[in-house]
């Protein structure tokens, strides 16, 4: 499974032991001893996965998520708490955490976290990957063929994209046929999706 495994925790012993646990299963990890060392570091632009403690001086867990989340960091959050903390894990899960682990916790749990973490990584990377090149495509078009693009994902047939933009039938057809070649797109249904994707990036 791919994707790095950060550790933040102001303990270096329970860094230590997570990152030898993980890498004894097989998995890639990379300790930071506060937010603020994570956060100056190449990681919140890594797919990947963060355990994080949830209580640690400077920044804690919860702004920490918040300040990736701003970064639109693709990284997926695991946050670690004590048991007199657990209604701050479960508004770090309301704020988009994957997981949270309640000290001490089983090898087993913490390892199926990381798993079902890194499966979320892979999969939300794989669909903003694809937004990305979308929108790359969508600023190629001219103006006309955001036009044609638009009402197309509108539901409007060709006769009626020609009628509101006073073109011939078999321009529509031509605009349709290029917006499809450079949004690489297969079929009207995967067109309209990537089209939708792009907008909700722009607002």
């Amino acid at each position: 499974m791919s994707g790095t495994v950060f550790i933040v925790d102001d303990d270096p012993d329970i860094c230590d032991s997570l990152s030898m646990l993980l890498e004894a299963a097989g998995f890639t990890t990379q300790t930071f001893g506060s937010a603020a060392a994570l956060l100056a570091s190449e990681a919140p632009g890594t797919l990947g996965c963060l355990i994080v403690d949830v209580r640690m001086p400077g920044m804690d867990g919860l702004t920490l998520q918040k300040e990736l989340a701003a970064r639109h960091s693709p990284l997926q959050v695991v946050v670690m708490t004590g048991h007199g903390a657990i209604p701050l894990a479960v508004k770090a899960m309301k704020s988009g955490a994957v997981d949270f682990l309640v000290k001490p916790f089983e090898e087993e749990v913490l390892l199926g976290c990381v798993k079902h973490a890194l499966e979320r990584a892979s999969t939300t990377g794989h669909q903003a990957l694809e937004t990305r090149q979308a929108a790359e495509a969508y600023a190629t078009l001219t103006e006309r063929e955001r036009q044609v693009l638009e009402l197309i994902v509108a539901g409007k047939a060709n006769k009626v994209i020609a009628h509101e933009l006073t073109i011939s039938p078999r321009t529509v057809e031509i605009h349709r046929a290029r917006v499809m070649e450079k949004m690489a797109a297969a079929s009207l249904a995967e067109l309209v999706r990537k089209t939708l994707a792009v907008h909700s990036t722009t607002g």
